[in-house]
């Protein structure tokens, strides 16, 4: 009797999501990380030549398998959780991070890379060299002894940490609800009000079941009448997994994330030490465009300096409006994005819902992909692949014919999947060495909007539109490479904060007549966005973009501070007040604990990085601002611009520094003009 074969060993070609089962994990591992130990074994020998391409073929074959099919373990965890799921990713995780610990500082690989003719190799294969020995020290490589066993044990707890952080978070979002009458949702949307009561019958009750989930949690702190509500939701999501949450307090200590935090903080100093550093936030920059944590805090208190007064006008004007229209002469938290929606309603008379109504979700697919095909030369296409949930889609990018990449998207809000929106890479463009085929680039789409209602196509805000623009941006730089060596296509080698870079600068064509008029029609009647309202959104676009800048600048400078100073991280919620204290121009409550689920930092990649959301701002500004200088007359976007920067940013990937692309693109370094005047604060 024959055994099918394990869904995630088939390599032959897309992931069968459908498939994948927690029961095979465990088992693919017990073969892939034999195989992977194996080669590593094999090209590490005296006798194996130290050519690149002879260890590519042996050792990176066998370790992108293991990647692709951990790729799509941990993808399944993050869209389709279920306990038995979790449970197996749980126990496998702490196999994968020991092997890939061990081979990034394996001084045995390190000596066979140091020993490569860097003068046989072209220019993709040089820069690719180049960052593999920086992150070869960076992973340990040179530590021995008992430094080095030290750092393979950081490196595993930081994971085992890193994911409780994270699931503490989803359990703590997911957990909480509460059932209220239709009386305290006055001022509420409709598609709000109907979603909440479908899931109040679900469980058998009367009235709306309410949850902390962006679709629900942000239209009731907008919109509802009821201050008493807001605080209730407010409340219970700015503690979530902390100790001061309801749940922590009724006896679930398990769930606050303070222990967790000071352990993830202390780990990364010990790391930064280890490895020579004075602290973490200088190994984080040691991959990044900016020099030192002293230039990120700069350039960081000099846009706060520039964005105060702005900030400071926003919140004079909200207490006017509150005293005046709303009789609130002393707004709380809670009640500020009420307020603001509010005033912005007066102000450019038009609301997000009215709004909403414009984008259905297939129109503004059909937009984005518009954009896409014009501005790039491409087209894109339906594509069949097995999937992981019915709302799944995939797609084919194709030019001339040719297959460029491919990509899912997976749009929808639901329970079991984790929150936000992220751009993954499935398999990155390589010319195989094993094969000599050329593989092509597969990405995931990942996000997080409002279900479909009453049989009508599911609704986006437009803050929706520009979070698919923003990971569509990712995907492109992903998938339209043309760099031919794994480690530098796409986005991989890519500095950090410089990767959004391209998802940014989608974001700007969310705000160009032009390019939405296309992608706008009215779900009941079909007519498209009026002008008139569009106007009234693009008066509104820079609406407190002061207080949204110092808000970036606040988690971004509690982040630099809490990797920059060891002792101070220990009490990082002193060093959240001392930035608040320093930039912010509306206070938090002091029982507020947005720390204890910023994942970005704790379980995301962005320790001492999340700065470069801001920085990366400011290139894709001037980038865009290329596109601004080029226009036709009636605003269309210049198609040669739009290939100069395909063929600069995107197709060039990671293969050289990213300041090297830019300049290829504008011709100079970046400025700050543009970025100000785009959110008015020129």
């Amino acid at each position: 009797m024959t055994h099918a074969i394990n869904p995630l060993l088939d390599f032959s070609n897309h992931p069968l999501f459908d498939a994948i089962k927690p029961e095979h994990i465990a088992p693919a591992l017990d073969k892939l990380l034999p195989a992977a130990d194996a080669a590593l074994e094999k090209v590490t020998a005296a006798d194996f030549p130290a050519e690149w391409k002879a260890i590519a073929s042996v050792l990176d074959v066998a370790t992108e398998k293991l990647s692709r099919a951990w790729g799509a373990v941990s993808h399944l965890h993050s869209v389709a959780d279920t306990p038995e799921l979790r449970a197996a990713y749980t126990e496998a995780l702490p196999r994968v991070t020991e092997f890939y610990t061990r081979l990034g500082a394996d001084e045995r690989l390190y000596a066979k890379y140091k020993a490569i003719d860097v003068a046989s190799l072209n220019a993709e294969q040089k820069h690719a060299h180049t960052l593999a020995m920086r992150n070869f020290v960076l992973s340990g490589a040179e530590l021995v002894g008992a430094a080095k066993e030290r750092f393979a044990a950081i490196q595993e707890r930081q994971a085992e940490v890193s994911q409780k952080f994270s699931e503490n978070v989803l359990d703590a979002t997911d957990q909480w609800s509460a059932i209220v009458t239709a009386e305290e949702l006055a001022g509420v949307p409709d598609d709000v009000l109907q979603t909440t009561r479908t899931a109040a019958e679900k469980d058998g009750v009367a009235g709306h079941k309410l949850n902390l989930k962006m679709p629900c949690y942000l239209p009731i702190m907008q919109f509802a009448h009821s201050s008493a509500l807001r605080e209730k939701l407010y409340r219970a999501y700015a503690t979530r997994a902390s100790d001061q949450s309801e749940a922590v307090q009724n006896g679930k200590a398990e769930q606050d994330n303070t222990p967790w935090v000071k352990e993830i903080l202390a780990l990364r100093q010990e790391e930064a030490q280890l490895l020579g550093y004075a602290n973490y936030a200088e190994v984080s920059l040691a991959a990044k465009m900016a020099q030192s944590p002293a230039e990120v805090m700069a350039f960081l208190r000099d846009l706060a300096k520039r964005a105060r007064p702005y900030a400071e006008k926003d919140v004079a004007e909200m207490r006017a409006f509150a005293a005046e229209h709303l009789s609130l002469q002393d707004p709380q938290p809670w009640d500020w994005p009420y307020i603001g929606e509010k005033l912005k309603e007066a102000r450019y008379v038009f609301s997000e819902q009215e709004v909403k109504t414009y984008f259905t979700a297939p129109k503004v697919l059909a937009g984005l992909f518009k954009i896409v095909e014009t501005l790039f030369e491409v087209s894109i296409r339906r594509d069949d692949a097995p999937v992981w949930h019915p709302a799944v889609e995939f797609y084919r990018i194709e030019r001339a014919g040719q297959l460029v990449g491919q990509f899912y998207l997976d749009p929808g809000a639901r329970a079991g999947k984790r929150g936000g929106a992220w751009m993954d890479d499935v398999r990155a463009r390589w010319l195989r060495p094993d094969t000599d085929a050329l593989q092509t680039p597969v990405a995931h789409l990942v996000c997080n909007f409002a279900e479909a209602v009453g049989g009508k196509p599911p609704l986006l805000t437009h803050d929706d539109v520009i979070t698919l623009f923003h990971e569509c941006g990712h995907g492109l730089h992903h998938m339209l490479t043309q760099v031919n060596e794994r480690d530098v296509s796409g986005i991989s080698g890519v500095e950090w904060d410089a990767v959004e870079l391209p998802s940014q600068f989608m974001e700007n064509f969310c705000w160009e007549w032009p390019v939405l008029r296309h992608m706008t029609a009215h779900v009941d009647t079909g007519e498209p966005l009026p002008r008139a309202l569009f106007d009234k959104m693009l008066a509104a676009k820079n609406f407190q973009s002061g207080l949204q800048t110092l808000r970036q600048i606040e988690f971004s400078l509690v982040d630099m501070l809490l990797h920059s100073d060891g002792d101070k991280a220990q009490d990082f919620m002193q060093v959240l007040r001392d930035v608040r204290a320093e930039v912010a121009v509306l206070q938090s409550p002091a029982w507020g604990r947005t720390l204890h689920t910023f994942s970005h930092i704790f379980a995301g990649g962005y320790a001492a990085g999340y700065y470069s959301y801001k920085w990366a701002e400011v290139l894709s500004a001037d980038a865009y601002a290329a596109f601004e200088e080029t226009a036709g007359a009636d605003g269309e976007p210049s198609l040669e611009t739009g290939r100069r920067y395909r063929e600069a940013i995107l197709e060039a990937g990671g293969s050289r520094p990213a300041m090297a692309s830019f300049k290829a693109f504008r011709g100079r370094e970046p400025t700050l003009d543009a970025l100000l005047r785009h959110q008015g604060m020129a």
